[in-house]
């Protein structure tokens, strides 16, 4: 295993050998996979190495089959945070970003971070010191990490008109919005950090009213979360896939 390394397993629906090639054949050149295995039987592919795990997320899906993460990295070793509008105007909009966090040493933590169905241009994220968002960005208090900026600049598939993050969109004169991805390290641990919150913010150095916030959660290790259906709603791990893509959380 290389330094930095860290197994994924991903949930993916598969009905024979020919799928199983067909994934081979798309992780097999991808740079930054040590080894992975495909479980046929039980429909799981997991990876072991460096690579961003929505990079293997798309990687999968070329095949024509989804797939979904079921878990990253060791025991109490990972983090999600779901990015969202709390500007009253955007209330009822999808989900704009998804932070995948997961350790890979004792003092390092590798972030992928994904945003969607924005105006193009650079935005700014830090990890604040509360996880209160009781008045959205603002109630998040002071700079506890910053992190890298990220380049919103490539074709969005948000299928609406959001006006958000400083955009002056209105259902007169529409926006073209975009979406960007960030792979980055951080000298944190996850429970340094669980509780906290990320905002991603148009202006650098300063929290705005419509910057994008969410909370710090624990996320599943790999092979901790095996359930195929919610206990709590009733849906199989596919329905509920499905209901986040409306929500906008697609990685």
């Amino acid at each position: 295993m290389t330094a930095g390394a860290f197994e994924i397993v991903f949930a993916v629906p598969m009905e024979c050998n020919a799928c199983v090639e067909s994934i081979t054949n798309v992780l097999k050149p991808l740079q930054g996979i040590d080894k992975f295995d495909i479980n046929l039987k039980s429909n799981l592919v997991t990876t072991e190495g460096s690579l961003p795990p929505s990079e293997i997320v798309k990687a999968i899906q070329s095949t024509g089959r989804d797939a979904i993460i079921r878990g990253t990295g060791k025991p109490n070793s990972a983090a999600v945070c779901i990015l969202e509008s709390f500007d009253p105007k955007d209330r009822f909009k999808p989900v704009k970003g998804l932070a995948r966090i997961v350790q890979v040493s004792p003092q390092n933590v590798f972030v992928d971070l994904t945003v969607n169905g924005l105006p193009k241009g650079t935005y700014y994220p830090s990890i604040r010191a509360t996880g209160n968002l009781s008045e959205g960005a603002l109630s998040t208090g002071k700079l506890f990490y910053p992190l890298d900026p990220i380049y919103v600049n490539e074709p969005s598939n948000a299928s609406t008109t959001i006006n958000s993050l400083g955009a002056s969109t209105t259902e007169d004169s529409p926006k073209q919005l975009y979406a960007g991805q960030s792979f980055l390290y951080a000298k944190l641990t996850p429970n340094e950090i669980i509780g906290r919150s990320i905002i991603l913010s148009r202006l650098q150095d300063e929290v705005t009213k419509d910057s994008l916030v969410g909370v710090i959660a624990r996320s599943a290790g790999a092979w901790e979360n095996d359930k195929q259906v919610c206990s709590c709603s009733g849906k199989t791990v596919w329905q509920e896939r499905t209901d986040a893509k409306a929500h906008g959380v697609a990685v």
